[in-house]
């Protein structure tokens, strides 16, 4: 089929027509997002139930999570050039399919190494699946407004889809199988794969030079090295050798990373995609307030089992107002006014909006109810978080060229990861310090035990709104003033 730059047409019906087609194909590539997004916390509900039937320890179940984030995390940038090199759309239905084959197995798994294989497996195709999506919706929609409606789903897809996880998990688990929190991907997948082929159509892939393969081997191995020593400090500590020795090796490979990439021909991530003002305040923005994100998902709903005794189904439930609101400014405000504006004033905005909802939280009590205590403090960070995450990803690919825009979009995936295993290792670290200093010479009843646990909470919610202020003051010195650089000349992927 032709592209709408290889002729011209009259205005009406056809185009119409084609107009629909690239909203089609926005809906496919928001499933996809959706899933790999859901599985980061969709396992987590299901795992005290997996844990009891594969009788596997807590050392197990740890890498059943971080097995998903060193595979996903270490390949994303691997992922996104290899889109550039062969094709968007060959490398998404690729990922589809390699992620629901991986979560069959791990839905059949019969044991602990079968379960974490699948999990790394599902992190390996995660990592060429996501930036292959944001990619073909950087060069699927290039007209600003158009594009600011598109980025404003996808933004709150990737917002608002932990929540979902959660609630798609605690539903699963309690009413048929934790096993069906990985067989769902196979549903999720065969609509996304079906899609690809009627709505999606990619550029020709340009010539490229050679795959960057020091490039690839220093990122993955200084990535893998960075995340698996960030996973260990949650158990071993800050001062383990198992915690600094991987990290420190890691970031030294990462340093060796760019002194290649400064000097190779055809680098795996050529330095002008991250030193772009706007580029880089996305990438920063949002690995600051992925950190954050860690303190409402993970610790609240310790908050919501441990304190007020919701079970997993209500647990997910007590999610949906925040996902709601991160679906109305997402698509509201972030989307119509990113094309207007830029993202410099809408990101702190939204970034401070989501640090005034956690400092709501602080003020939980062991009596709170959720609707006075907790309700108003999680619409508060979905307002927020919904003008974060749709003008970052906007400005994540925007004005880089077709050539880069797969490494573009894996970047602001890597960023994301990076930034949630930092902010599960500190704030975990910082919650066991904080409970373990509240019991220091008071006797371990009930209710001082649950009082820890709440001061452990309230810590995190603390340091959370302080990565979020962070967040904001990073965006308004970062990001430039004004909207931002789109290509109209840029020939679309087009849809059918």
């Amino acid at each position: 089929m032709s592209t709408l730059t290889d002729r011209p047409r009259p205005a009406g019906r056809e185009e119409q027509a084609s107009g629909n087609g690239r909203w089609w194909a926005l809906v496919v590539l928001a499933l996809a997002q959706l899933m790999v997004v859901l599985d980061a916390t969709i396992v987590n509900i299901a795992l005290p139930t997996a844990q009891a039937d594969l009788a596997f320890d807590d050392a197990g179940r740890q890498w059943v999570v971080t097995g998903y984030a060193l595979a996903f995390g270490s390949l994303l940038l691997l992922g996104g050039r290899l889109s550039d090199f062969f094709g968007r759309k060959r490398m998404f239905v690729i990922g589809l399919v390699g992620f629901a084959l991986a979560s069959a197995l791990g839905g059949a798994a019969q044991n602990l190494e079968v379960l974490i294989f699948a999990r790394a497996l599902q992190g390996a195709f995660g990592a060429a699946l996501a930036p292959a999506a944001l990619s073909l919706l950087s060069t699927t929609f290039t007209e600003p407004a158009e594009r600011g409606k598109a980025f404003g789903i996808f933004g709150a897809i990737s917002g608002a889809g932990g929540g979902m996880g959660l609630l798609l998990g605690g539903v699963l688990t309690e009413y048929v199988s934790w096993r069906w929190c990985l067989y769902v991907n196979l549903v999720i997948a065969a609509i996304a794969v079906a899609g690809a082929f009627l709505k999606l159509k990619d550029e020709p892939v340009a010539a490229h030079g050679k795959i960057d393969i020091p490039g690839a081997i220093t990122a993955i191995a200084g990535l893998v090295s960075l995340v698996y020593g960030l996973a260990n400090a949650e158990t071993d500590g800050w001062t383990d050798a198992m915690t600094l020795g991987p990290i420190v090796a890691g970031l030294v490979v990462l340093a060796a990373f760019v002194v290649i990439e400064l000097r190779v021909e055809h680098p795996l991530l050529p330095m002008r995609v991250v030193l772009d003002r706007n580029r880089g305040g996305s990438y920063a923005s949002i690995a600051i307030a992925g950190a954050g994100m860690f303190g409402i998902f993970l610790f609240l709903t310790y908050y919501l089992t441990s304190i007020l005794g919701f079970t997993p189904i209500r647990t997910g439930l007590a999610f949906l107002p925040m996902l709601a609101s991160v679906m109305l400014t997402a698509t509201t405000a972030g989307s119509i006014l990113t094309p207007k504006i830029g993202p410099r004033p809408l990101v702190p905005v939204g970034a401070l909006v989501a640090a005034g909802g956690m400092l709501f939280l602080t003020r939980l009590e062991l009596d709170s109810t959720y609707a006075s205590g907790v309700l108003p403090g999680l619409i508060i960070i979905g307002l927020g978080l919904g003008l974060v995450f749709a003008p970052t990803q906007n400005a994540a690919t925007s004005g880089v060229t077709h050539s880069d825009a797969g490494v573009a979009s894996a970047m602001i995936n890597t960023v994301q990861q990076i930034g949630g295993s930092i902010g599960t290792a500190l704030l975990s670290s910082f919650a066991a310090t904080a409970a373990s200093d509240y019991m220091v010479g008071k006797e371990p009843t009930q209710l001082v035990q649950a009082q820890a646990a709440l001061e452990s909470y309230h810590t995190v919610f603390w340091w959370s709104t302080g990565f979020f202020v962070l967040a904001a003051i990073v965006a308004a010195v970062l990001f430039r003033t004004g909207p931002l650089d789109v290509d109209p000349d840029a020939p679309p992927a087009m849809a059918h």
